[in-house]
């Protein structure tokens, strides 16, 4: 059991240093930027479809994700969402302690309205404990079905598996199903049982909100490819690819001898 703990912390490791910071640090402050940006909604002129500003940067947390599942696997990738999740909470907590330090924001220094504005200003700072726990829940599971629909679509694709049409397909299929998951976990737990909402409204705001997100991810799909291109042809994750592929003989050994 120790070997095993050992071999998974050190792959754990490597992979965080495989992956490029650029694309871990975007991954970081886009999960954490939707959730901020969530607190403000979309004015449209249709009554049927509800959008929040967080829909601006959630499309390049499902991007970066694929983008991992097709170079570092799917294990890797959710890995690497569950760091994104905890940096997110750290933040939160951060951002909670700074609302409730005495002082005036800036924005709130308006004659006769400083109060409320302050006390809204570190509200939306400070965030609501149930928004949190259904974003961070929604969140990882939608990750985790993300990542593993787009290995298992992937998979489907044997001759031309690195291929474009490989790519986009299951980038479209993984981000449908794990939008869709995301948008009614978050729903089930927030709207539902503290705004009021019915059942309906849960599926109907999950549904046409994952369309909306994935037409993002339309528009930005071959980018994704033409990064796992880029990555494959230079070598990117080598040292972690072949980390794990002799993990998995050592496990073998090590489950033998159990």
């Amino acid at each position: 059991m120790k070997e095993k703990i050992k071999l998974e912390f050190t792959q754990f490791k490597l992979l965080l240093r495989s992956v490029p910071g650029w694309l871990t640090a975007l991954f970081v402050m886009s999960v954490f930027a939707m959730n901020i940006l969530a607190n403000k909604s979309i004015s449209l002129p249709v009554s049927w479809l509800a959008l929040d500003c967080g829909i601006i940067v959630s499309w390049f947390a499902f991007l970066a994700m694929d983008t991992v599942t097709r170079r570092f696997g799917p294990k890797g990738a959710t890995q690497l969402s569950i760091v994104a999740i905890c940096f997110n909470l750290l933040f939160c907590l951060i951002f909670f302690a700074c609302s409730k330090i005495g002082g005036i924001w800036g924005e709130s220094a308006v004659e006769g309205s400083e109060n409320i504005i302050n006390n809204a200003l570190d509200n939306t700072i400070g965030g609501t404990w149930y928004v949190v726990l259904g974003s961070t829940v929604a969140f990882v599971a939608s990750a985790v079905i993300n990542n593993f629909t787009n290995w298992g679509t992937g998979r489907l694709f044997r001759k031309k598996s690195d291929g474009a049409v490989a790519y986009i397909v299951t980038a479209y299929v993984s981000t449908a199903v794990a939008q869709f998951a995301d948008n009614l976990i978050f729903a089930l737990i927030v709207s539902l049982n503290f705004f009021g909402w019915t059942i309906l409204q849960c599926v109907t705001c999950a549904l046409t909100g994952m369309i909306a997100e994935l037409l993002f991810e339309v528009v930005f799909s071959f980018l994704g490819y033409k990064i796992c291109q880029k990555w494959k042809k230079e070598g990117v994750g080598k040292e972690y690819l072949d980390f794990v592929a002799s993990s998995k003989i050592a496990n073998a050994e090590i489950k033998a001898t159990e």
